[in-house]
């Protein structure tokens, strides 16, 4: 077996391991809410999780492209390139899990991307532009968006059940929280699972193996099951600062934030724009939780939050150009 063959095996290796990585870390995206809310006990919200994850992820290929093409200039980029900036992810993913913060997963990987191709070819190895315009407006937008769509979804629901029976209320939302709770978890699987099939089809490309950025059958196959395993081993400290610490959930509260957010990360999906699931639904719970008050949501620990959402790319770029700055000295 050659080296290179066997650098690739690491690679796509590696790729697997951040999938499933990303299934425990961002299982809380999906099944937070519905387990706070006590409408699924957790044992049974991760097996639901875990099947709506797995069939979100065979719903299309634009994420996918912008990962393999979309990130780097560079058309022969070494398969250690590759692996330092799903190193430089893992790490910072298993950091942020380790202390509970809700970061992305998204933007863990394309700041290795980015760092690793820095350290390769230098600033003339980013795509600037295309960084600039699915990543870098949509990191900015997107969680104003979710809080906006969360505040005035809820506001919405209020105004149409305010009359109401208070019990009758919450008998309807838990059921109506099992929908919204299957959109989320579809939704994150349709974005997420395509970010790491992004990634082995650009390791791919550059060994030679395939001729297109399309994404084959087989990595969509391996990365959904790869996704829904992670779902199923739990992320439980995510999922209790997610469910729990912003602001506590009833089943209205619940299903607002999970429909809300699905409906922006599906459109964004479509869009080939490879969002960050956390910031989405993290911004929605906010943005539902202050129409009760703006008290009600906890924002010490929100500016936590934040902090983690802002260094994610700067830091995953460090980390991955202090690895390919030792990587490439090693004789391959």
């Amino acid at each position: 077996m050659s080296i290179m063959l066997l650098i690739l095996i690491l690679v796509v290796a590696c790729a697997l391991m951040f999938e499933f990585i990303n299934g425990f870390h961002d299982s809380a995206n999906a099944i937070a809410t519905v387990v706070s809310t006590r409408v699924l006990q957790p044992q049974h919200a991760i097996i639901f999780g875990a099947s709506l994850e797995f069939i979100g992820a065979f719903f299309g290929t634009h994420v996918a492209k912008t990962i393999s093409s979309g990130i780097l200039t560079v058309h022969d980029i070494p398969q250690t390139v590759i692996m330092c900036a799903l190193l430089a992810a893992i790490i910072w993913n298993l950091i942020t899990w380790y202390f509970g913060i809700p970061s992305s997963s998204s933007h863990a990987l394309i700041g290795g991307l980015i760092g690793a191709g820095l350290a390769y070819k230098g600033v003339e190895a980013v795509n600037y532009i295309g960084i600039v315009k699915k990543v870098v407006i949509p990191m900015f937008t997107s969680p104003v968006l979710g809080f906006l769509v969360g505040f005035s979804f809820m506001l919405l629901l209020v105004w149409l059940v305010h009359k109401r029976n208070p019990d009758k209320i919450n008998k309807w939302f838990r059921k109506l929280q099992l929908l919204s709770s299957g959109m989320m978890a579809f939704s994150h699987g349709a974005n997420d699972a395509q970010k790491t099939m992004g990634i082995i089809t650009l390791a791919l490309f550059s060994f030679g193996l395939v001729k297109t950025h399309d994404v084959p059958a087989y990595v969509i196959i391996a990365c959904a099951i790869t996704m829904a395993l992670g779902v199923m081993s739990g992320g439980w400290k995510i999922i209790r600062t997610m469910g729990t610490k912003v602001i506590k959930l009833k089943p209205i509260h619940g299903f607002a934030a999970e429909t809300s957010a699905a409906c922006i990360i599906l459109t964004c999906t479509h869009f080939g724009i490879p969002i960050s699931t956390t910031h989405i639904i993290s911004t929605a719970i906010m943005g539902v939780g202050s129409t009760l008050r703006l008290s009600a949501v906890k924002w010490s620990l929100v500016r936590s939050i934040l902090s983690a959402w802002i260094l994610t790319i700067p830091i995953c770029v460090a980390i991955a150009l202090a690895l390919y700055s030792v990587v490439k000295v090693i004789p391959i």
